[in-house]
C-alpha cells in the first residue's frame, strides 16, 4: 500500500517542527537555569561580603521646639522602646524614645539626644538597637584593649565589674560579648550595665572583616566557621589576666560565632555558659528566610547554598575557602553541646526566624533555656523590654553561680 503524497511530507514538517519546539524550549529552559545561576551567585556574594549599613527609614520631620523626629512608618520604626537612628548631617547618631504619636504612613517619636535650629539632617536614615554607639556613653571605666589574634590585633573594650559594696569583689568571671553580621561592638555596648552590675567584668570584641579588626584575604565572612579563632584569642587574653570563668554572648551571628567556639576552643573547659541574642543557630534556616523575603524560588536559594559549600565555586563567590554549612549546623551537632546554654529570640524576629532556637531547645532541653519575645524583632529584645530582658540574664546566671549575688555578696 502506497503512503498518501501528502501525507509523506507532512511527516518531516512534522519531526522539524518538534525539533524546533525543543530547540526553543531547550533555550528557554537553559535561559531560566542561567538566569537562576546568575542570581544565586549574587545572593551567595551578598551573603559574605561586609555591607555597609542601609538606610531603612526616612526622616519626615524634625521638631526642634518639641524635641521629637518624625519617621516613616516600618515593623521597626513603630516599636516601643528605646533605640538609635543612624543619619547624616549634622549629626551622625540620634537616640530615640518612646512613640508619641503615629498613623499609617508615619511615626513620630521623641528625641533622647538634643537638637537646636542649626540641626541638618539628610532624609535617609537607618534604624537602630545599639541605642549607645560609643563606649564614653555609659559613664563606666573602660579601657581599649588589642588582641592578638591570627591575622593581627583586633581592638576591643574591657569594661571592669563595678566594685563590690564591702571592697571585695570576684576578677574570676568575664563576659565576652560578640557582635553581629554588618555591625561592630557598639552593638554590645546596651548589655555592659547589666553584667557590671552583676559583677562580671565585660570584654567587647571585633573580628576579622568587620570594619575594626584585621581583614582577611578575600575580605569576606565565614559565618562563624572562622570567625570564631578570633574570639577565641579574646578567650585567651582573657585568661592571661585572671578569668577563670567565661560567659560567651553572641548577637546574631555572633550567635553563631559562640556556638563554634563552645563545640571548637581549646579553651572551652572555662566557658561557664553562653547566651544568645537573636542568634543564628542554623544557616540554612535563615538563608531561605530572607530570600522568601526578597520573593526568590528556593531553588535560588538551594544553588546559593551548595555554591557557598562548594569548592569549585570559591572563585565565584569570593569566599577562599567553602562555608562548612554542616559544621555550622548546632541542630545538627546537639549532642556535641557541653555548656549550658540561654536563648532569648523574638518569634516574630524578621531577619533570623526563631526555628532553630526552638529546635535546639527540643534537642537539648537539658542544656537549653529558652525565653521567646513578641513584637521586639532581630536584636532589638534590650530596647522593647529592658526589664525583662535584664532580669532574665541575671537571674539565669545567679542560677549558675556566676553573679556577684550567687556568691553571697550584695548587688
Amino acid at each position: 500500500m502506497k503512503t498518501p503524497r501528502h501525507a509523506a511530507s507532512a511527516a518531516p514538517a512534522l519531526v522539524v517542527a518538534v525539533q524546533l519546539t525543543t530547540a526553543v524550549l531547550a533555550a528557554a529552559l537553559a535561559g531560566v537555569v542561567g538566569a537562576m545561576a546568575f542570581v544565586s551567585v549574587r545572593v551567595a556574594r551578598r551573603v559574605v561580603t561586609p555591607a555597609a549599613r542601609q538606610a531603612d527609614t526616612v526622616i519626615l520631620g524634625l521638631d526642634t521646639g518639641a524635641q521629637t523626629i518624625t519617621l516613616s512608618r516600618t515593623a521597626d520604626t513603630q516599636l516601643p522602646g528605646r533605640y538609635g537612628l543612624f543619619t547624616s548631617g549634622s549629626e551622625s547618631y540620634l537616640k530615640l524614645g518612646s512613640v508619641l504619636a503615629e498613623d499609617e504612613t508615619s511615626v513620630k517619636r521623641k528625641l533622647l539626644t538634643r537638637v537646636d535650629n542649626e540641626t541638618t539632617l539628610s532624609r535617609d536614615a537607618a534604624f537602630s538597637g545599639w541605642y549607645f554607639d560609643s563606649p564614653d556613653q555609659l559613664h563606666v571605666p573602660f579601657t581599649s584593649e588589642l588582641i592578638g589574634a591570627s591575622l593581627g590585633p583586633c581592638p576591643a573594650w574591657f569594661f571592669p565589674a563595678a566594685p563590690a559594696p564591702d571592697g571585695g569583689g570576684d576578677d574570676e568571671t568575664w563576659v565576652i560579648q560578640i557582635h553581629g553580621r554588618g555591625t561592630t561592638r557598639a552593638e554590645c555596648l546596651r548589655a555592659v550595665p547589666p553584667f557590671r552590675d552583676l559583677g562580671i567584668h565585660s570584654l567587647l570584641v571585633s573580628y576579622r572583616n568587620d570594619g575594626e579588626a584585621p581583614r582577611s584575604r578575600t575580605g569576606t565572612y565565614g559565618l562563624g566557621a572562622t570567625e570564631w579563632r578570633d574570639v577565641d584569642a579574646a578567650i585567651a587574653f582573657a585568661r592571661r589576666r585572671g578569668a577563670k570563668r567565661i560567659v560567651l554572648m553572641g548577637w546574631s551571628m555572633g550567635g553563631s560565632i559562640a556556638l563554634q567556639l563552645a563545640l571548637s576552643s581549646p579553651h572551652a573547659d572555662v566557658i561557664a555558659g553562653i547566651v544568645l541574642e537573636s542568634p543564628v543557630v542554623e544557616w540554612r534556616v535563615v538563608l531561605d528566610h530572607q530570600a522568601g523575603l526578597l520573593g526568590l524560588p528556593h531553588a535560588v536559594t538551594d544553588m546559593a547554598i551548595g555554591a557557598l559549600g562548594a569548592d569549585w565555586a570559591t572563585r565565584v563567590t569570593r569566599t577562599g575557602e567553602p562555608i562548612p554549612f554542616d559544621r555550622l549546623d548546632v541542630v545538627a551537632r546537639a549532642a556535641e553541646l557541653r555548656h549550658p546554654i540561654l536563648i532569648l529570640h523574638s518569634d516574630d524576629d524578621g531577619f533570623v526566624p526563631s526555628d532553630a532556637s526552638h529546635d535546639l531547645l527540643v534537642a537539648r532541653p537539658d542544656l537549653v533555656t529558652l525565653q521567646t519575645f513578641d513584637t521586639a524583632r532581630h536584636t532589638k529584645l534590650w530596647n522593647y523590654d529592658q526589664e525583662r530582658w535584664i532580669t532574665v540574664i541575671g537571674s539565669w546566671l545567679t542560677d549558675l553561680g556566676l553573679t556577684r549575688v550567687a556568691a553571697g555578696g550584695d548587688s
